[in-house]
């Protein structure tokens, strides 16, 4: 075994928008991935159309650059807790960790969970507080923090003398010295040089390789990626794949395509050695997971075990009258084959069949993961209907137990009042609670249930100025019924036109969610009541025409505009008899059963 020394393999891990995809900009410029007078957009490294729409990672993904003659392989992850699958798998990748650390929120609930996991694995940290050019930026407070998290998380004594570099990601500068500002990034890339270790490998052995993230590629099919851990890998050499869990997976093939990572390329290479992550080709059914090993040797390695998912939803084919009139896949063979699909990339996902053929479980790590999968459908031209978002309950000896997340919230002082009202509601139970300045943070244990919908209310209830965060906790005994909306629905009493007069005298019953001209059907849910239950409306009825009155009237009639519902908040609304219809082109609120007088048959029964 020996060091590798002209490579360092990290992950960059922190709490979502405290700007690690940023960083990774300024390190690309700084390292030579670019040339000087290159446009390059922000946030060069979310590059599928969801990431720069929501501002968000989803995926981990992979680069490179030089520094001093040292190659510096960098893996950009999730900071959503939704998505904390991605940052589990590829911790295997990697020798040691940058942790950022936003200058003034401090360490949050996701901060907490991917440091763990690093410890867990015993990579090497290095502190980054990022944002230092922040007016309200509390620099030395926040690193302090830090450590108070590393000591509360039994850190080793190597670890909690982990180096802590100041640094702004925006403008691409680092400093030992939180009251500097600095020039450049050198201090960081100095910090994982001589912090970070290089692997430790055994260059001469048979080849081993875990794959820990899977590509696809039109013109090469799937594409493994991975840090070789032993020996060699060439193009156009045969080799073995197998599975440490799995004992049927053990087969031959040919890798017909390597690749090195060299900035935001794929380079092809004849040849790769043990201590740098690669990319190859060829091997047509290579899943996460999988090891490729030399056929004289089949070694399996184990993978990571990624944490369970805590929330379900059914996917089932759409059966509204509206149903294939929009999207190209809608059969219940397609839809299983694309969720099925999803799991060969997905480590979090899991998806089981029920009794119907039409219907699928699907379970996910919480509402965004999930809708997330949802968008990207649709985009692919499925056309669907989803369940409410549901907890994963268990029973442990003969007692229910259910999924809790650790909250963090960070809002201003004049509406903690609100947050704390609704943290009673929903069965939370404060940990911690400390002003700063005028704001105060607070900590909450409280069930994933009660977290469903609550977002858009906590960003009412804040005027938009709360932070809010959280992460998986535990298991705890179940804690009671908790009512998951205030609110009831306006639903269409016909199939037909929406018109204005209809949608006039609708209006007065709440908030509609549609204009005139949409089409609906009965059934279809068409705005919010207020009062918090359901009532049928005819937003279909039009005036009638007599010599007293003209049909053209109808302009003098003054319609709210109708409020606007992304797929996040069509999932929050969601109440147990309701399901969203998902095309192409339209998001639809419905009633699971359709018909009025089917609906108060069945209410009855229940009662």
């Amino acid at each position: 075994m020996k060091q590798v020394e002209n490579i360092r393999n990290i992950a960059i891990i922190a709490h979502v928008d405290h700007g690690k995809t940023t960083l990774v900009d300024q390190m690309l410029r700084q390292g030579g991935a670019f040339r000087q007078n290159q446009a390059v957009a922000e946030r060069v490294m979310d590059n599928n159309d969801l990431e720069r729409e929501k501002g968000i990672t989803i995926l981990a993904k992979n680069t490179s650059i030089f520094w001093n003659d040292t190659k510096i392989n960098i893996v950009d992850t999730p900071g959503h807790a939704d998505f904390s699958g991605e940052v589990e798998r590829i911790l295997k990748m990697v020798n040691g960790v940058l942790l950022l650390v936003d200058s003034f929120e401090g360490p949050m609930p996701q901060t907490r969970f991917v440091l763990q996991k690093a410890l867990e694995m015993n990579h090497k940290v290095i502190i980054v507080v990022n944002k230092t050019d922040r007016p309200d930026a509390r620099s030395e407070d926040v690193a302090l923090e830090t450590l108070d998290l590393l000591e509360s998380l039994h850190a080793g004594e190597e670890q909690m003398n982990s180096p802590i570099i100041y640094c702004s990601g925006r403008t691409g500068c680092a400093s030992l010295d939180p009251s500097e500002m600095g020039e450049d990034l050198q201090p960081l890339f100095a910090a994982i040089l001589e912090h970070i270790p290089a692997p430790l490998v055994d260059e001469n052995g048979p080849l081993q390789l875990l794959v820990s993230s899977v590509d696809y590629n039109d013109y090469v099919g799937r594409i493994g990626i991975g840090r070789i851990d032993r020996g060699t890998i060439k193009t156009n050499e045969t080799i073995s794949v197998c599975n440490y869990y799995h004992d049927d997976i053990n087969y031959k093939a040919k890798i017909n395509s390597l690749f090195s990572i060299e900035g935001l390329k794929r380079v092809p290479i004849d040849s790769a050695s043990a201590g740098d992550i690669v990319c190859f080709a060829g091997v047509e059914y290579i899943n996460i997971g999988d090891t490729v090993c030399a056929v004289d040797q089949v070694d399996p390695l184990p993978f990571v075990q990624v944490g369970e998912p805590t929330v379900e939803m059914t996917f089932s084919v759409n059966d509204s009258p509206f149903a294939g009139q929009e999207g190209q896949y809608v059969t219940s063979r397609q839809l299983r084959e694309r969720l099925f699909h999803e799991l060969l990339k997905d480590v979090s996902l899991k998806v089981f069949e029920t009794d119907s053929t039409d219907a699928f479980r699907v379970l996910g790590r919480g509402e965004m993961h999930l809708s997330i999968l949802i968008e990207n459908m649709r985009r692919e031209g499925y056309e669907f209907a989803v369940s409410p978002p549901k907890a994963l309950f268990k029973e442990i000896d003969g007692k229910l137990y259910e999924p809790m997340e650790r909250l963090h919230v960070d809002v201003p002082e004049e509406y903690f009042r609100h947050v704390m009202e609704k943290m009673g509601e929903r069965k939370a139970v404060m940990l911690d609670m400390s002003p700063s300045g005028n704001r105060i943070k607070a900590e909450y244990l409280i069930p994933s249930r009660g977290l469903f919908g609550y977002r858009s209310e906590f960003l009412t209830d804040t005027r938009g100025e709360g932070i809010m965060g959280s992460v998986f906790a535990e298991y705890q005994e179940f804690k009671g019924k908790i009512n998951k909306r205030s609110v009831g629905s306006l639903v269409a009493w016909e199939s037909g036109v929406a018109v204005t007069y209809g949608l006039y005298n609708a209006q007065e019953r709440g908030q509609l969610f549609i204009g005139p001209g949409v089409k609906v059907y009965e059934g279809m849910i068409v705005g919010i009541n207020p009062k918090g239950d359901d009532i049928s409306v005819n937003v279909c009825k039009k005036k009638q025409v007599s010599n007293m009155r003209a049909s053209g009237s109808d302009e003098a009639l003054r319609l709210v505009p109708p409020r606007q519902m992304s797929l996040e908040q069509c999932l929050e609304f969601l109440a147990d008899d309701e399901l969203l219809e998902v095309t192409p082109k339209n998001l639809r609120l419905r009633k699971k059963i359709l018909g009025r007088t089917e609906r108060l048959r069945a209410a009855s029964r229940e009662k």
